[in-house]
């Protein structure tokens, strides 16, 4: 006659109970650590750091040439030579010796938008940001910044920019 050994192991219950408590931790970590939010900052942070690298080539620009480059006009307000050819400088074009290629958002439904005065004295570069008014650089709580030309897009809200030191953004 074969005796069974008695095999000692978890209830169901107590799995149940193991796995509800797991499921707990789990959703309280994700709610703490927001990816989400963590990939609207990250791509925030790359907006700030290409408007600051075309701010700081448009400023080199303006040593060499003593106004600032012009401006296309609607819809893509890219940069743009005074001088004849009049050259127009768009996102993932070259703006050599400036740049090697002009940074463009990341979310092709989107754009920056550079704009300049007609006197070349002037300046304002636009983007949209991802947290809007969460962002504490966004203009106006995250609404539109007041100097965006009208007829302007950045694809959402041009809520944060950069400007020549003689203007605001």
């Amino acid at each position: 006659m074969l005796k069974i050994a008695n095999i000692k192991g978890f209830t169901l219950i107590e799995l149940l109970i193991v796995v509800g408590i797991l499921g707990i931790l789990s959703a309280a970590i994700l709610a703490t650590l927001d990816p989400f939010s963590q990939f609207q900052k990250g791509n925030d942070s790359r907006r700030k750091s290409d408007l600051s690298q075309i701010q700081k080539a448009i400023e080199t620009y303006y040593q060499d040439k003593g106004s600032y480059p012009g401006s296309s006009g609607s819809p893509n307000y890219c940069l743009r030579e005074f001088a004849s050819p009049f050259t127009t400088y768009c996102g993932d074009s070259s703006f050599t010796p400036y740049m090697n290629v002009v940074p463009k958002d990341s979310n092709s439904a989107n754009r920056y938008v550079y704009y300049a005065s007609s006197d070349g004295q002037s300046y304002w570069i636009y983007a949209s940001l991802d947290r809007g008014g969460k962002d504490p650089q966004a203009c106006n709580l995250g609404n539109q910044c007041a100097n965006v030309p009208s007829g302007a897009s950045c694809g959402g809200t041009c809520n944060y920019g950069v400007a020549s030191t003689n203007a605001q953004p």
